[in-house]
């Protein structure tokens, strides 16, 4: 049995699904494709932000107790796929559908200064990705966002793999393999774990699931903790350490795909999915009262800081940026487990903040392998002369990602340290010091290296391999001196200024964020 309609959740969905039909038809005229592109990403805008104020209504969960949600199709008795808007997914559907288009015009420069193959094929599994995105934003149980956590796995698959060598095949099965044994091997044994101990009710309500059959001792204490354990360690995408390889591996994508990963899908799906199963499967309360999730506290700390130290050796950019969001991660995973109000309230608006600013880090990095077609942080010497917008969006991004202000990552870093404060927790405030100490050290370098120490002599430079395939060309490739070049072309200009500014605005502009995460913790009991 299969329901029909045309609610904002629902269209939401479709709009991307559609989207990828059109640009395939449209694939034989590359403007005709992108402008669909481009329309389609505006219209998924226009039709998420349309859900926004009724999200920060003050009667929000009052209306959504009442609200049924929006069932698609009955796949097993009594187990739907269905949609229904709260405030986290609002806000993760809101940073998806924005970024969306800033990526879409960051992609027309770069595909098409890169003379990238398979551009059709590109833009088609993009939107397919995003299509998963909102499935994931709007699920209304743990069933359907397992479907479209596995439907964002698979069709970001060919996007890792775009380049067809055999290193992006090997790097992209890495991928795959990775994500997909997590979440089959434990975050679907968790759900079906679920489901067996609360007799079948897998729907999100806040303050969890479990009430009931911990009450009357059908579910024990040891038990939610191994059900626990099963669902952080079945996120592969959140990229908690040991399960994180497949986040370094799929740096030999184009840039586009690598801001796709970082900041606009997969690895937010992974900290929203961690976010949204502590506050509406576990709860909380049930959680501190039980004591269950403390362990998870120092495996994020730990996390944080040795995947800071490992970006601190990385030589390759894109490489160093990697590591440095295996840390990024953390943060919004270490806010969460300290499970306190404001502490879910740091956690959410860290997934926005770091967006932002690892987006724009990015952009930059693509944006110096089209123009200079440098991929190591030893070749950057001088190169804000050449490139000061690109460098000087780096900056921003940098700025973020060590949280100082004004930047967007100030105002997540800030919460954060409050929840600290409020829940009396040392290691915490020890681990948030010491890595933005790390973040500085392997991040200012970078500047310093564009804007202060001076370009070397003109000379060819024989090609240095990398384990990024993304930069692995030549450096003559387009048939130029590296060293005989401006700024990158205009689109991937104006997308990384975008963002650059963006995540300044953030700081001063943050009510929305902020609005949406405190609508997501008053709705704890």
């Amino acid at each position: 049995m299969i329901h029909l309609d045309v609610s904002p959740p629902l269209l939401a969905l479709y709009l991307p699904l559609l989207g990828a039909l059109l640009i395939s038809l449209a694939g034989r005229w590359p403007n005709l494709r992108e402008l669909v592109t481009l329309l389609t990403a505006g219209a998924l805008l226009y039709v998420v932000a349309g859900m926004a104020p009724a999200i920060l209504a003050p009667d929000f969960w009052a209306s959504y107790a009442r609200a049924p949600a929006l069932k698609l199709a009955e796949v097993l008795p009594g187990v739907w796929l269905e949609l229904k808007v709260e405030p986290l997914g609002m806000l993760f559907a809101l940073i998806a559908s924005s970024l969306w288009i800033l990526n879409s015009i960051y992609s027309i420069g770069y595909m098409r200064g890169n003379h990238e193959k398979n551009q059709t094929r590109f833009y088609v599994c993009f939107a397919l990705a995003i299509a998963s995105v909102m499935g994931l934003a709007f699920a209304g149980n743990l069933f359907t966002l397992f479907v479209f956590y596995e439907a964002l796995t698979l069709t970001t698959y060919p996007l890792v793999a775009h380049k067809g060598s055999a290193e992006a095949i090997r790097s992209a099965r890495t991928y795959l393999g990775i994500l997909v044994v997590t979440s089959v091997c434990f975050l679907l044994a968790g759900i079906i774990g679920t489901y067996v101990f609360t007799g079948g009710d897998m729907t999100f309500r806040p303050g969890g699931v479990f009430t009931r059959v911990l009450a009357d001792g059908s579910l024990t204490a040891p038990t939610l903790g191994l059900l626990f354990i099963l669902y952080m360690y079945g996120i592969g995408k959140a990229a908690l350490m040991p399960v994180h390889r497949w986040l370094p591996a799929a740096m030999v994508a184009p840039t586009p795909v690598s801001a796709l990963l970082h900041a606009v899908a997969v690895v937010k799906a992974g900290v929203f999915t961690v976010l949204k199963v502590i506050v509406y499967v576990f709860g909380p309360a049930a959680l501190v009262r039980y004591g269950v999730g403390s362990w998870l506290i120092y495996v994020a700390g730990a996390t944080i800081l040795i995947a800071s130290c490992i970006a601190l050796f990385q030589d390759n950019l894109k490489r160093r940026l990697a590591y440095s969001t295996v840390s990024q991660l953390s943060y919004v995973i270490i806010a969460a487990a300290l499970l306190s109000p404001l502490s879910i309230t740091a956690a959410a608006l860290h997934i926005a903040a770091h967006a932002f600013g690892k987006i724009t880090l990015f952009f930059a990095a693509g944006s110096i392998y089209t123009a200079a077609h440098k991929t190591e942080i030893s070749q950057l010497d001088g190169i804000g002369r050449r490139m000061p917008v690109t460098m000087a969006a780096f900056t921003i991004g940098s700025l973020s990602m060590i949280g100082l202000p004004p930047t967007a990552g100030f105002v997540s870093k800030w919460y954060l340290l409050q929840a600290t404060w409020e829940t009396d927790a040392p290691f915490v405030l020890v681990v948030v010091i010491l890595s933005t100490l790390l973040n500085a050290a392997y991040f200012l370098p970078i500047v310093y290296r564009a804007f202060f120490v001076a370009e070397p002599k003109h000379h060819h430079e024989p090609h240095q391999s990398s384990a990024d395939g993304d930069f692995g060309d030549d450096a003559d490739h387009h048939g130029h001196d590296a060293h005989d070049h401006g700024e990158a072309p205009w689109p991937i200009v104006v997308a990384l200024s975008c963002t650059a500014v963006a995540t300044i605005v953030f700081f001063f502009y943050s009510d929305l964020a902020i609005g949406l995460a405190n609508q997501l913790r008053s709705g704890l009991p």
